[in-house]
């Protein structure tokens, strides 16, 4: 390991949202605990509902519920840690703690991503080739789409952490985020080899996400195309609202995203990135159970089965 001494592993201080006046600090802290509880109250009655119904044991909403652990997971690595340090003016994270915090919500985060792809392909497998479907999308096929999702994105996490984490740190101790990632602390290392790891961890995070993206775009072109083929009106739209949420969520996903990443280099003002980088570790994650919820018809009626179910026995 490069320059890493064992005896003297420093303590970060994650500047966050310090830089705030200190009286919008408690506004912060309950609007993302509200969005906080939201996106696990949602993610777990999606996972109940699924679990519960049995017209839902499909390939399609076993993906559904391996996302939304994936989700609650990657707020987990985060926002609870936010949350305290909004309330705190001890904002110091341990070395360990902080490259375990990175290893964990890359690896969350690009599991995410990766069962975004394999929804595409499921999508893509049930319209365009619906005769080989139980075929393609057998049991023991979900099982393994599901281990490839969650082991690729634990490969990026550790390649990620462990190249960055292998740096030699000196100087300050100040990270300009809310959270251990990947840029502030590149700030923080000197050496011969951080120019070398930068363009290293970029291309991996790169090729990972673009590679993602790429498939799914060529998973709808394909669908698209034999929608279009299908002679009904209402055989296209009841094709396509199959896709609709899966479809919103890959737009909301990777278009805060991009508005991240892709964003010009230039003089900004570090409480304008810190509110952006909400967009991807507290909003995007809220969004996503509601997407599901409202614009996947199956779903919704499942859920509402379930309320009156369960009223009914209170009830009685």
């Amino acid at each position: 390991m490069v320059g890493l001494n064992y005896t003297s592993l420093p303590d970060f201080i994650l500047v966050g949202f310090s830089t705030f006046p200190q009286q919008l600090l408690p506004v912060f802290f309950l609007l993302f605990l509200l969005m906080y509880l939201f996106t696990l109250l949602g993610n777990l009655l999606i996972m109940a509902t699924i679990w519960s119904e049995r017209s839902l044991h499909t390939p399609m909403y076993l993906f559904l519920c391996a996302l939304s652990i994936s989700e609650i997971l990657y707020t987990f690595a985060i926002i609870p840690r936010m949350l305290a340090d909004l309330l705190s003016t001890h904002r110091s994270i341990a070395f360990l703690a902080c490259a375990g915090q990175m290893f964990f919500s890359f690896t969350f985060g690009f599991t995410h991503s990766l069962l975004l792809t394999v929804m595409g392909y499921d999508r893509y497998v049930a319209i365009c080739h619906p005769l080989r479907y139980n075929v393609l999308m057998s049991p023991r096929g979900c099982v393994f789409l599901v281990a490839w999702s969650w082991a690729g994105g634990s490969a990026v996490g550790l390649v990620v952490t462990t190249s960055i984490f292998c740096l030699n740190f000196c100087g300050s101790k100040e990270i300009q985020h809310f959270l251990c990632h990947v840029p502030p602390l590149l700030k923080l290392v000197c050496g011969r080899h951080v120019p070398a790891v930068a363009l290293g961890v970029g291309l991996v995070c790169i090729t990972a996400l673009l590679g993602c993206f790429l498939l799914i775009l060529l998973s709808y072109a394909f669908i698209v195309a034999t929608i279009l083929k299908i002679p009904s009106a209402e055989g296209r739209h009841k094709a396509f609202s199959t896709c609709a949420s899966h479809l919103t969520v890959v737009i909301v996903h990777y278009g805060f995203a991009s508005i991240i990443y892709l964003k010009p280099k230039g003089p900004h003002f570090q409480e304008g990135d810190t509110l952006m980088a909400t967009t991807y570790t507290v909003l995007t994650p809220f969004l996503s159970p509601i997407i599901f919820s409202l614009r996947n018809k199956e779903l919704k009626n499942a859920m509402k089965k379930k309320f009156l179910r369960e009223f009914r026995s209170s009830d009685s």
